[in-house]
């Protein structure tokens, strides 16, 4: 048996079409069903439908074989336990630095609000500047504007959001998409099989690539 954990949203909108290229149909839709496991078209593979921040966490321990996970989610998680052989090319968005209009020079020991912890300290501590981070767990847009934070570190995907906050984006921090990721001693125990999803996969994302 395969299990392939993956999230709500963009990421299983965007998978959707590929898995079906690949041969791969939920017996439901996780969109509007309330079941946590569910079964495909195929006997030997189900999907398990978890919080994005989780699918890294269930295929690093080994109850999931398989994963779909946005850069942002493994980048912050570390990626121990796991291997990362296909990107997907979905949901793409970028992690950028983003200030208030007029506000682009930032101080030497910049306050910073994000979600994004481990990405940013990396990140500033890469180009020398020692931050002080603020972790956030929404309205990010928000810490500039009533002075929690000279700055933010989020994803953007057109820029309206910051734009209708009155942000501009100062720096790129890294690009984001959809990865595959899978356990390591499931690609060794269950190789064959591991394999040929991964075969069938990366052969629908080069048969139908993203924009």
């Amino acid at each position: 048996m395969l299990t392939i954990a993956i999230s709500k949203g963009r990421i299983y909108r965007e998978a959707l079409p590929l898995l079906d290229t690949a041969g791969i149909r939920p017996g439901d839709d996780p969109e509007t069903s309330r079941k946590l496991v569910f079964d495909t078209n195929l006997d030997d593979v189900r999907m398990l439908v978890l919080r994005a921040q989780d699918v890294p966490t269930f295929v690093e321990h080994g109850a999931a074989d398989l994963g779909l996970a946005g850069k942002d989610v493994l980048l912050e998680h570390g990626g121990e336990g796991l291997y990362e052989p296909l990107d997907l090319g979905i949901a793409r968005c970028r992690m950028v630095v983003a200030v208030r209009r007029g506000r682009e020079t930032l101080p030497r020991r910049p306050r910073v609000a994000t979600k994004y912890v481990e990405s940013t300290r990396r990140f500033f501590a890469a180009a020398g500047v020692q931050a002080e981070i603020i972790k956030l767990y929404g309205s990010m847009e928000l810490a500039p504007v009533v002075g929690l934070a000279d700055c933010i570190v989020d994803l953007v995907d057109t820029g309206s959001t910051l734009a209708a906050n009155g942000l501009v984006e100062v720096e790129e921090v890294c690009p984001i998409s959809t990865r595959l990721i899978a356990n390591k001693a499931s690609m060794k125990m269950k190789h064959a099989r591991m394999k040929t999803f991964i075969d069938s996969l990366s052969n629908a994302v080069a048969e139908d690539p993203a924009p």
